[in-house]
């Protein structure tokens, strides 16, 4: 927000100078982010007024002029193209200095003499139009000083507002601010209803009442826009760092300026039929006021009539309704847009005007009125005309509601540090606009106005008292806080254990974005639609991901392109799940494998890493852990058919382990075979807490066992069979062969097992682990179909 500082001292005057100013306002919360002077600084240049042009003897382009400028008239030979006679300009006077240390002195130009110079605004340093002169209004007194005339002694304050702070878009808001600051009374303009004085209304429907609660219009008419805007005025935008453009155009940016309320100026001939406040329709185009032409999306919201959209609402208008000088009759547009509404509207289109910029942080939606009048009376004192009726179609239902919120002192006073007095508190919140409808001692119910839709609970209240009083006057203290160590289960284990036994298997960690390409998230977890962003940093950051999977693959990707050769990765973080209205964040251990399973040396092979390498560091995981993991035949979208297992933790699947699916592999355009795992957090790290067992003293008894079953049955299921039913002294079971050929028939293997049994307090007999062997047999043959081997 850039303004004027003598335009604020009309609101509110404070006697502080212009830098103590800015350094209160930057203490408040609104940092002062520059100032530069109003204009550039010269000196000897009076209000001159021209009485006679005569046309140069020698020169096509040159005018000999006679120009006033106080007791004297003097020659001035000019070269602008609109110097006419009776016109007021600036006249830098011989020995007056420009800016640049440019002196004026007498001369001769093409053989005429010329005793001073007749100035652009250019070449005072007001702006950078050069065109012509710069013509002063008709009543500026010949001879006066400039600088004196146009009040230059005057800087413009650039203030960089947060987004929460769109009441300070406008003088009003600012005045209020420094009112308070500073103690000073707050003098508003007279802001007075226009009575109507004809009878013609604009026809307004609202078709989107939720994106426009409030829409209000009024008719115009026999207005003369030749009318040139007046210098304060002109001067006031300039200052603000806004164009003067035509009378309408500047009334309009004036009073947003002054009460941060953006209006539009319809010309009422261009509009067929009446006003409809409505969403745009499929391909429908707009031509705006900058010429652009825009195809316009169904989520915009378009100030339209019954034939064509007029404008983008709260962002630019069209060219087509746009007023000019042939303009007679307009209709005046004043309206409160729902920020979310036009949230990014005006960049979706390459644009950013003042107005989406108020209108996406919060205009107050009480003030649409009040700036409709005060913009009317503006347009008649300036360029006449006949208003007629406000026309208001509000939706209460969509409006904001009134807020109160609730202040404590005791959280006051223990958020700031120190007891601030009750009847200060009050006078602060009193000079904010903060309405007390409540006061019981130890705290206050407050109404929040309208114009600070950033206040809606108590710390905003808090804040509000913390900076009204001074940042720097609140005392420096040491942040206090409970110290007493919390219990931790002994058997959960901390995810850092995880990561670092991943390390030591030559893994790196990665950390990817938790927001991914959609396109790739489709392609490995299409049964689940991620979560889109409102405002995604990029398209191929547009979804919150639902597998870990789909960063690592992007990392995978990266390090194969650099001809990386082996690759282990993994990453611990949040998933993200829609369960009906909710979103679940669910943390996940991903990990990604390629290349060889060694790193490249003498010693080691070049043999690659295979579904059951990574499948035994999984295991080696859960043993550290203290989880009984279980891996079974199953199917997942992303991964390869037969080379699939599900992780189970009793009847609980918590994860998966496979090798990527060629046609996946071929969409992501990756090398070589890749291999991936995906597991819950919470359930792995959650194990069993070791006790110590003496060692048996007597000896152990082993028994060996052939058998052949079907290659389609795993050994989870033989250990399984074996484990339930040889008893409670069994402490060991390995499988020592495995053989397959043509004499055990097709689809047959042979397993050798070797079982162990020690008792803990006397030797085992041959009767008791004879009927335990014998009870595994028989569960073997009945369960899985198994046949010793002869």
């Amino acid at each position: 927000m850039k303004f004027s500082e003598k335009w604020l001292r009309e609101w509110v005057n404070p006697a502080i100078g212009t830098q103590e100013l800015m350094d209160q306002l930057t203490m408040a919360g609104l940092e002062v982010d520059g100032f530069e002077p109003v204009a550039g600084e010269f000196s000897g240049v009076i209000v001159g007024e021209v009485r006679s042009v005569a046309p140069h003897p020698d020169a096509d382009k040159l005018r000999v002029c006679e120009v006033a400028g106080g007791d004297e008239v003097v020659q001035v030979v000019c070269g602008a193209p609109n110097v006419r006679e009776g016109m007021k300009v600036p006249f830098a006077v011989v020995g007056a200095v420009l800016p640049g240390d440019f002196s004026i002195k007498k001369a001769k130009l093409r053989g005429q003499p010329s005793n001073g110079m007749l100035c652009s605004e250019s070449e005072l340093g007001l702006s950078d139009d050069h065109a012509g002169l710069m013509e002063l209004p008709a009543d500026a007194t010949t001879g006066q000083d400039m600088s004196d005339y146009l009040g230059l002694n005057d800087v413009s304050i650039d203030v960089d507002l947060t987004p929460n702070r769109a009441d300070c878009l406008s003088l009003r808001g600012l005045a209020r601010e420094v009112g308070v600051l500073t103690g000073q009374p707050v003098q508003e303009p007279g802001l007075r209803a226009v009575p109507a004085s004809h009878d013609q209304k604009p026809a307004i429907v609202v078709e989107a009442p939720a994106e426009c609660p409030r829409y209000l219009g009024r008719i115009i008419r026999n207005v003369d826009l030749s009318a040139e805007t007046p210098l304060w005025m002109v001067e006031k935008l300039r200052r603000s760092g806004i164009r003067s453009i035509d009378a309408a155009v500047d009334i309009t940016n004036y009073v947003m300026l002054e009460l941060g309320q953006p209006l539009h100026a319809f010309d009422r001939a261009e509009i067929e039929g009446g006003i409809v406040v409505r969403l745009a329709r499929e391909s429908e185009e707009l031509v705006l006021l900058d010429g652009q032409t825009v195809k316009l999306t169904p989520d915009t919201l378009v100030i339209a009539d019954h034939e064509k959209p007029l404008a983008i609402a709260g962002v630019m208008g069209g060219e087509h309704s746009g007023v000019s000088e042939r303009t007679r009759d307009i209709v005046l547009e004043s309206a409160w847009f729902e920020p979310v509404a036009l949230a990014g509207k005006a960049r979706h289109y390459g644009l950013h005007t003042d107005a989406s910029h108020r209108f996406e942080r919060g205009v107050d939606y009480q003030l649409a009125r009040t700036a409709m009048e005060r913009a009317t009376a503006l347009l008649l004192q300036i360029t006449g005309g006949e208003a007629g009726e406000i026309v208001e179609v509000a939706s209460e239902a969509h409006l904001p509601q009134e807020r109160q919120v609730t202040l404590r002192s005791g959280r006051l006073n223990a958020v700031l540090g120190m007891a601030i007095d009750a009847a200060r508190v009050e006078d602060i919140l009193t000079r904010l606009g903060l309405d007390i409808v409540d006061s019981t001692g130890d705290r206050w119910t407050i109404r929040v106005p309208s114009y600070r839709p950033d206040i809606s609970i108590e710390e905003d209240l808090i804040e509000e008292v913390g900076r009204i009083y001074g940042y720097n006057n609140l005392p420096v203290t040491e942040p206090v806080g409970s110290l007493a160590m919390r219990p931790k289960p002994e058997a959960l284990r901390p995810a850092s254990a995880v990561r670092n036994f991943l390390v030591s298997r030559g893994y790196q960690e990665a950390i990817t974005y938790s927001f991914v390409d959609p396109k790739v998230q489709e392609i490995l977890d299409p049964e689940r639609e991620g979560i889109a962003l409102a405002n995604p940093i990029s398209a191929d950051l547009a979804v919150m991901r639902t597998t870990l999977w789909s960063g690592l693959v992007k990392t995978l990707e990266y390090n194969q392109k650099r001809q990386q050769p082996r690759i282990r990765l993994f990453e611990t973080g949040l998933r993200f799940i829609r369960e009906g209205d909710q979103i679940e964040q669910q943390p996940m251990l991903a990990g990604i494998v390629t290349g060889s399973q060694l790193p490249e040396n003498w010693a080691n092979g070049r043999r690659e890493a295979d579904f059951f390498d990574v499948k035994g560091e999984l295991e080696s995981l859960f043993r550290l852990l203290g989880v009984g993991v279980r891996f079974e035949a199953g199917k997942h979208p992303a991964l390869h058919p037969g080379q699939t297992a599900r992780l189970l933790l009793g009847e609980r699947q918590v994860g998966w382990l496979g090798t990527m699916h060629p046609q996946v592999q071929k969409k992501l355009d990756l090398n070589g075979t890749i291999l991936m795992f995906e597991l819950f957090l919470n359930p792995i790290v959650s194990g069993y807490v070791p006790n110590f067992k003496e060692f048996s003293k007597f000896p152990e008894v082993r028994r060996d066992l052939a058998i052949i079953i079907g290659n389609e049955i795993a050994f989870a299921d033989v250990d399984r069979v074996v484990r339930d039913n040889a008893g409670e002294r069994l402490t060991a079971l390995r499988a020592f062969d495995v053989y397959e050929g043509e004499k055990l028939g097709e689809g047959k293997r042979s397993l050798a097992l070797s079982l162990f049994w020690q008792h803990p307090e006397r030797t085992l007999n041959d009767d008791e682990v004879h009927e335990l062997f014998n009870r595994v047999i028989d569960a073997l043959q009945k369960e899985l179909g198994a046949t010793l081997r002869s």
